[in-house]
């Protein structure tokens, strides 16, 4: 008897483990997507307004700027390919409805 409640525990825990590896899938995919339909447009760089830490500072700054002139025209990409996908999804949208609009007419 002892025995059946260990395997009936073990189905226990191999089912709590299955719901949890759904949910973890699950939000996986969530985030996954939420993630690539948002565009993060780059921090603005930083310049001091004091000349001396500008020249003190002026690889770092540059960098930075070099920086965001790259990550800026990655965030114009994203938000192309975004707007592209959503015009995409508003067309089979409208396409949807249209055959919806035609079972409610039969």
């Amino acid at each position: 008897m002892h025995l059946i409640k260990e395997i009936g525990g073990l189905d226990a825990l191999r089912l709590c483990t299955s719901t949890v590896a759904q949910a973890i899938l699950l939000v996986t995919c969530l985030v996954g997507e939420a993630s690539a339909a948002s565009c993060l447009p780059p921090p603005r760089p930083f310049v001091p307004s004091d000349s001396e830490a500008a020249q003190a500072y002026a690889d770092l700054i540059r960098s930075d700027f070099e920086l965001y002139i790259r990550d800026i025209q990655s965030y114009f990409r994203c938000l192309e390919e975004e707007r592209a996908r959503a015009f995409e999804e508003a067309r089979e949208v409208s396409q949807d409805y249209g055959r919806f609009l035609e079972l409610m007419d039969e």
